[in-house]
């Protein structure tokens, strides 16, 4: 079959760890192939997805071939696959706009951003790396508070006329106004803000769902995360969290029998521990009443490689995409929107969105 051509925003931990799935899986047969929630996907399977342009604005990445970047500071994921072909693929000069929180300045090389001081290439000149790159899907994965930026490269994606996956969270996809320009013009979309295989958001959201179908009522429940990658350090400037708590916040909300107040409910970022890397602590806690109004509560830590972890539902939904690609759908894909992201267009829970999912690879829903 042919290749799924994606371009990627951002060279950093999620991309290195889709990239090398991507290689990782290439040689596996579909009984081998642990810690994927579909092998084949439309007759695609990981290893035929190709990356065929990046875009970055750190210089230890910018102008090196793709294979070289995604091992480069300040990325420190986890290594699962160091055999990675060269690609013939250089990374290009992005546009930086807001994705560079100010703070991120004041830590040394290994934990932040050093910007180029390549020439930025505007709307056009990423519009045309793209078109001659032939890439068919754009995947975004800015900084969390990059809303500039990322509405930037949403219009790139338009103007080049191809597909849009947004893994942060900035609302493209689930603003009817942004996702109202991509069905007009026959292009599909995903997102927003992606979730984790086994993530803090989606166990919170599992456990949530389970309070709500035998009855118990949730008084109230915090959900805190730790991690010591560019993203917990970015995000310890709280001026850039907002869309994320939202995001995060209706997640959990979404699946209640009854919304929370908001000072019954705290889910989001908590602190940068350096020593952690790319690994995440999520400590979360649920209080709520069972049959004759008797309290309980539970308590649970959970601790997973984050980048890698969000990678196992990104190479779904490239795939999806370029499914919907082949049968000419254009605007929000509803399906793999709710079964991977954590503020869909709609929100459905995880076991309604799944089913969804399988209708739609299978050719029995439209989006």
């Amino acid at each position: 079959m042919e290749k799924i051509k994606i371009a990627i925003i951002g060279i950093g931990n999620c991309a290195s760890s889709l990239i090398q799935g991507i290689h990782y899986y290439k040689d596996k047969s579909p009984e081998e192939a642990i810690g994927l929630m579909h092998w084949d996907i439309g007759g695609y399977t990981p290893s035929d997805i190709e990356v065929v342009a990046a875009f970055d604005i750190d210089e230890r990445k910018v102008g090196n071939d793709v294979s070289e970047a995604i091992f480069a500071k300040p990325n420190c994921t986890q290594v699962f696959c160091d055999e990675i072909p060269k690609m013939d693929v250089k990374v290009t000069m992005g546009h930086v706009l807001d994705g560079v929180a100010q703070h991120m300045a004041k830590y040394d090389d290994n934990n932040t951003f050093v910007i180029s001081d390549e020439e930025e290439n505007n709307e056009d000149g990423i519009v045309k790396v793209l078109k001659e790159s032939g890439a068919e899907i754009l995947l975004n994965y800015l900084p969390v508070g990059s809303e500039e930026a990322t509405k930037f490269y949403a219009r790139c994606a338009l103007k080049a006329g191809i597909a849009f996956i947004n893994n942060m969270p900035v609302f493209i996809v689930s603003n009817p106004e942004w996702a109202s320009k991509f069905e007009a013009k026959g292009i599909p979309i995903v997102g927003d803000d992606i979730k984790a295989q086994i993530g803090a958001t989606i166990t919170h959201r599992t456990l949530a769902n389970l309070f709500r179908e035998r009855g118990v009522k949730l008084d109230r429940t915090y959900q805190l995360n730790t991690g010591g990658n560019t993203d917990f350090l970015n995000m310890l400037n709280r001026d850039r969290l907002d869309s994320k708590k939202k995001s995060k916040t209706e997640a959990v909300q979404s699946v209640l029998a009854e919304r929370l107040e908001p000072d019954n409910i705290h889910i989001g970022p908590s602190d940068y521990v350096a020593w952690q890397k790319d690994n995440k602590l999520c400590f979360l806690r649920m209080e709520g009443k069972t049959f004759g109004d008797v309290p309980m509560n539970i308590e649970l830590r959970l601790s997973v490689e984050d980048s890698p972890n969000s990678a196992g539902c990104v190479i779904d939904a490239v795939r999806c995409c370029k499914v919907a690609l082949e049968r000419g759908i254009g605007g929000q894909l509803t399906s793999i929107s709710a079964y991977t992201m954590k503020h869909p267009p709609e929100q459905f829970t995880d076991d309604v969105a799944q089913s969804m999912v399988e209708e739609f690879i299978a050719g029995e829903r439209e989006r």
